[in-house]
């Protein structure tokens, strides 16, 4: 994580560059890891940063934070955020760096929400504080043809079975923008400040306009996240941007659509969380009067 680029240059832009927010602030993070957040809203100028972690990370953060003098300012908890019991009633600040593969997938936003709801005081902030997801069509014919054609013909047999089985999978992978055949479509918004557990299992429609002639193998879903602060930060995990750790999110079709220039596709995303295991998705695409069911676990 902390060898992302991306991901740890625009939490510490947004938090270095907005001393005024920070200074003089308590500040959670919730799952704090090596204590890299704390150690910026600690340098930022906050009074007390309190890092939560469930994890034996923990007691590195604890090293790390004696080693670059922070110890007065940083405290740091072992233990589930939602069992712990803080030193102070309520904080100014929340940030965590909570998303997961398509945003939803393993991310802490339940436990964010919660932390909200419980310790943020009036007026307060959560950072990031705006994150989006997004739809892109895929014309990989190369990539589907490795996967998935493969198990049509295996040293003169028909797996199918095996086919169907990879075809479910969605795949996390760093997607060439050079193959993306269709424009962006914007696909759920998710504010921090406002947002329930409840809006996290969700249905919503979408059009992509194909932007060249191909084969559609794939959809991709991707997220942008957003700092909303006076010195404004954001940066997106488009295949379009920068890799990320997070990569791109690839849904695969069972046979490749031939579309045309100008098409606009419309279809719906169902996302659910499993219930056997709330922390993994079950997403449903329908896309030209077909269902595609894929699992994220």
């Amino acid at each position: 994580m902390l060898k992302d680029r991306v991901r740890t240059e625009g939490y510490r832009d947004c938090i270095l560059g907005n001393s005024d927010l920070f200074k003089d602030k308590v500040v959670l993070d919730i799952g704090c890891g090596t204590g890299i957040l704390s150690m910026f809203a600690a340098k930022s100028g906050a009074k007390l940063v309190i890092g939560v972690d469930q994890s034996e990370i923990i007691y590195s953060a604890i090293d790390i934070v004696r080693e670059n003098g922070y110890q007065d300012k940083i405290m740091l908890i072992k233990g589930k955020m939602e069992e712990v019991k803080l030193p102070t009633d309520k904080v100014d600040i929340i940030i965590s760096e909570w998303m997961g593969y398509f945003l939803l997938f393993e991310s802490m936003l339940d436990t964010v929400l919660w932390a909200r709801d419980c310790y943020l005081s009036d007026g307060g902030h959560v950072f990031p504080n705006h994150c989006s997801l997004h739809l892109v069509g895929l014309d990989d014919d190369e990539t589907y043809k490795k996967r998935f054609a493969f198990w049509d013909d295996v040293y003169g047999f028909k797996m199918s079975c095996m086919r169907k089985a990879v075809l479910a999978e969605a795949d996390v992978s760093l997607v060439d923008g050079d193959k993306i055949i269709t424009d962006s479509c914007a696909l759920k918004n998710f504010v921090m400040g406002s947002v329930t557990t409840k809006n996290l299992d969700f249905s919503e429609a979408f059009i992509l306009t194909v932007k060249r002639e191909g084969n559609l193998t794939a959809i991709v879903g991707y997220f942008d996240v957003q700092f909303g602060c006076p010195n404004e930060v954001k940066f997106s995990t488009s295949p379009h941007s920068t890799s990320t750790h997070w990569k791109q999110t690839v849904f695969p079709l069972e046979s490749p659509l031939v579309v045309k220039e100008g098409q606009c596709l419309s279809g719906r995303l169902t996302c659910k969380k499993n219930a056997k295991d709330p922390r993994s998705l079950v997403i449903t695409i329908r896309l030209e009067e077909k269902n595609y069911i894929f699992q994220m676990q």
